[in-house]
């Protein structure tokens, strides 16, 4: 009895086709992880943008408190006290306190969404025009 060591063309083929089914199985999961990286990525960086596009709002919200109060003491050179303003999508609220004599203080803070901006405002004459000191963006 001789045995035949040759390999037949059946074996070649059911081993090329293994090796083309493996192939396509590893460059699939390539694929797959490759996309669902790009997906997560724009998800994060779509997020990102929406919270900077907030935090402008909050900022532009803060302002426009600060510059109410200014129009508050514009109008009534005593004026103390607080109020508050909606637009859009936030609120603002603005305190003014004396310093005495002329000086003022402005202190706004805005809120869109969860996004906090606050604004303070020195002011050290009132008469004959206003004069701002100082206008800063503050962390608390």
């Amino acid at each position: 009895m001789t045995m035949n060591l040759q390999p037949t063309s059946y074996n070649l083929q059911a081993k090329s086709g293994y090796i083309t089914l493996i192939s396509v199985l590893v460059v699939g999961a390539v694929g797959v992880a490759v996309a669902t990286s790009l997906i997560l990525l724009g998800l994060g960086s779509s997020r990102t943008s929406f919270a900077v596009e907030q935090s402008g709002q909050a900022k532009a919200l803060a302002n426009a408190c600060a510059e109410e109060a200014l129009q508050q003491i514009r109008d009534s050179t005593p004026f103390t006290g607080s109020g508050s303003l909606t637009l859009g999508r936030g609120t603002c609220g603005y305190t003014v306190t004396s310093q005495g004599g002329q000086n003022r203080t402005i202190t706004s803070s805005s809120t869109v969404n969860s996004v906090i901006r606050k604004v303070q405002v020195i002011i050290s004459a009132i008469t004959p025009a206003i004069t701002v000191t100082s206008w800063q963006e503050v962390a608390d």
